[in-house]
């Protein structure tokens, strides 16, 4: 059966931007941070990765109240190691959401970001605004934030700015960026901000120390897993649309395989869906098949990942990807049954792991961050 009125080959949607008809829930989540914006505050919105932060955050974007009334900015600073870098995020960022709107807008922008004008240019076959700037050219990022500012709240529009793993501004070469940077937040009255983090501990310090810039400067919202009887429905709810069927335990046995992170349930959903038949039923059967479909198109990066780790990084991953949570990590028992070395040495490998986003910690234990790696590993190792 053909798929009606433009619907989406497959509904279950892994990028970041979600149409709304094939998105889950999240309306408490929604309806909070409307909440916060309308009456002036900013939010931290923090989860694990994967989680569905960014998912969240467009979805928000989307909403009438907020595409209506704001200018809004997605921006993320993930791979950023300096405010240089931040900077030319921001501006390119910026400047991209803008260059499909009317020349008065863009042309706001160079008005007051004079420092990125250098940067800006013509398509000569399409006619289109370019921005060329590369990261090296900027010269004062401290002259550039500060303009980026003055924008954001000389918008026509009041702004909405999300910033993206934000708590890697903390590990920023300069000294004392938060401190700027709060200093900017603070003075604006047309832009709200939604300061999102995966590094739980990390992003809490910033907000939660009283000697930091941000201190109490934000509203915490830490996102959670979407309820599993929910999740159930709207995934079988999705099969039916496409004349399809799934069993209730298949969606259930995705969501604890993946204690209901959203991307993950996402990915081995849309496999799912992908290898049920119209008019098909898919089971528990289909599980596996779809898991090994999934990490086998990702084994070369698997592999790569890997290579770049030492010997004793390698065997600690191992055994955590077997063990899939480790609570006594440095326990006895532990480092028997994977012949592990000192305690000493494993804190050593831990260290590494965790600075190279391998490896996360919670209340549970520690555990292998991207779930489909961990997979693989079992199956390999």
């Amino acid at each position: 059966m053909p798929v009606k009125n433009n619907e989406l080959n497959n509904p279950f949607v892994v990028s970041r931007n979600i149409p709304e008809a094939y998105f889950c829930d999240r309306t408490e989540e929604t309806d909070f941070l409307i909440k916060q914006i309308k009456n002036g505050r900013n939010t931290v919105l923090v989860s694990p990765r994967r989680m569905g932060k960014t998912g969240l955050i467009h979805h928000l974007f989307q909403q009438t109240d907020i595409a209506e009334h704001y200018q809004t900015f997605f921006i993320d600073i993930y791979a950023a190691s300096s405010l240089q870098e931040m900077c030319y995020m921001m501006g390119k960022t910026i400047f991209e959401q803008l260059k499909s709107k009317k020349a008065q807008h863009w042309e706001h922008f160079f008005q007051v970001i004079k420092s990125l004008r250098a940067g800006f240019s013509f398509d000569t076959l399409t006619g289109e605004p370019k921005f060329e700037m590369g990261i090296g050219t900027i010269e004062n990022p401290d002259t550039t934030l500060e303009e980026i500012f003055t924008y954001l709240e000389s918008s026509p529009q009041p702004c909405i700015v999300a910033i993206d793993e934000f708590q890697q501004i903390s590990d920023f070469q300069e000294k004392r960026v938060e401190a700027s940077l709060r200093s900017m937040v603070q003075r604006c009255t047309q832009t709200s901000f939604i300061f999102s983090g995966s590094k739980q501990h990390t992003i809490s310090q910033m907000f939660h120390t009283k000697t930091r810039p941000f201190y109490q400067s934000a509203q915490l919202m830490e996102l959670r897993p979407i309820d599993m009887a929910v999740y159930a429905d709207f995934a079988i709810n999705l099969f039916a649309r496409y004349d399809k069927q799934v069993d209730r335990n298949v969606v259930e046995q995705v969501y604890a395989n993946y204690n209901g992170t959203t991307w993950y349930m996402q990915m081995m959903m849309n496999e799912l869906f992908a290898l049920t038949e119209t008019r098909g039923h898919c089971t528990s059967e289909y599980i596996n098949r779809a898991e090994k479909n999934i990490i086998e198109t990702q084994g070369g990066l698997y592999q790569s990942q890997l290579s770049i780790l030492s010997a004793k990084q390698k065997q600690l991953l191992q055994a955590i990807a077997r063990e899939r949570n480790v609570k006594g990590i440095t326990s006895a028992a532990f480092l028997k049954k994977y012949a592990l070395d000192s305690a000493s040495s494993i804190q050593s490998a831990l260290k590494g792991l965790t600075e190279k986003d391998v490896i996360s910690s919670d209340d549970t234990g520690y555990y292998v961050i991207d779930y489909f790696f961990g997979d693989w590993i079992r199956k390999n190792y």
